[in-house]
């Protein structure tokens, strides 16, 4: 046979080099359009359940929310293991499957069994969500921030606001978790004397606070010729129009919010926090999508990061890509 195949291509050696050609040039073709990733995949197909529980010990969490959560997953098609870790006001389950499973199957079965879990779960606690699906390599880019002109509130603001939603926009994207800063908040610290020097109750602030802060339908007007909507717009947007709520009537006159508690804008509680080449800033990590190009959705983000330069120099940000 190797001796056939010998005489064969001495034979017909012009025949013998085109055909080279062609898979050197096809060759060439599939290597400059390939993804470039982790091959093979070394990560078994598996998804990861997020529950938030605030105001909850791990204790809590490990018996009130992981447990039962567990409980309704486990035992699912082509599962192979299941682990969680309860913490403070989070609980975290992943669920790994067997080689080969189909990930978005995987992921479609565990949603319909979450939705069964959602009115089993203590009041106040989120419903659980999965994560988004990212590859094995999952981290794209990590960039940092700092500024000396803005505050460290100012700077998340922006983060959250403007930078965040252009980064996720681009393609093969999958998240983007952000560390450091301070979260803005209307914040109402409530004064327990003077609510019993009102009369009042813990929960009377919180149920005038939800509806003060939320947006609600008001409904529409028919007319001969067409139905208008009516839009509200009486939402409490800054501390000093929120501590103008009324919370109650007493005596012949309107107690507000901030006679009964202090309305002021603050940072949320933190969890950590970032340094940036030795200062304080903001970190940001972007995750690739299942099945991405990395390579291109790297390059992607690099030329979104300098499109945005303008603004970060007239914002007076400094980025450390």
């Amino acid at each position: 046979m190797l001796s056939a195949l010998v005489h064969f291509s001495l034979k017909f050696r012009g025949v013998v080099v085109v055909l080279a050609c062609v898979l050197l040039g096809y060759g060439l073709y599939v290597g400059r359009h390939a993804k470039l990733d982790v091959f093979p995949n070394f990560v078994q197909p598996q998804v990861v359940i997020q529950t938030e529980c605030p105001g909850l010990s791990p204790e809590q969490v490990e018996a009130l929310v992981t447990r039962p959560v567990e409980t309704m997953v486990n035992g699912l098609g082509d599962m192979e293991s299941l682990r969680s870790e309860s913490i403070q006001g989070l609980s975290i389950i992943t669920a790994v499957f067997q080689e080969g499973t189909d990930v978005f199957r995987a992921r479609q079965m565990l949603a319909e069994k979450l939705a069964e879990t959602a009115g089993e779960l203590p009041a106040g606690v989120q419903t659980p969500r999965m994560t988004p699906l990212t590859s094995s390599t999952m981290d794209l880019l990590k960039i940092g921030l700092v500024t000396d002109q803005r505050t460290p509130m100012e700077l998340r603001t922006f983060v959250d606001w403007t930078l965040k939603p252009r980064l996720l926009s681009v393609p093969g994207v999958a998240k983007c978790s952000v560390f450091g800063g301070e979260a803005r908040q209307l914040q109402i610290q409530v004064l327990p004397e003077r609510l019993l020097a009102y009369d009042l109750a813990l929960s009377d602030v919180l149920a005038v606070a939800r509806a003060s802060t939320a947006v609600m339908g008001a409904g529409f007007v028919e007319t001969s010729n067409q139905r208008i909507t009516i839009q509200t717009e009486g939402q409490a947007l800054t501390p000093e129009v929120l501590g103008e709520v009324v919370v109650a009537h007493t005596n012949g006159f309107s107690v507000r919010l901030k006679d009964v508690a202090r309305v002021v804008e603050g940072a949320e509680p933190k969890f950590g926090d970032t340094v940036v080449m030795g200062r304080w800033g903001v970190l940001m990590t972007m995750s690739s999508q299942y099945g991405a190009n990395t390579m291109e959705v790297t390059r992607a983000l690099e030329a979104a990061l300098a499109e945005l330069k303008p603004v970060f120099d007239r914002e007076g940000i400094r980025l450390y890509p």
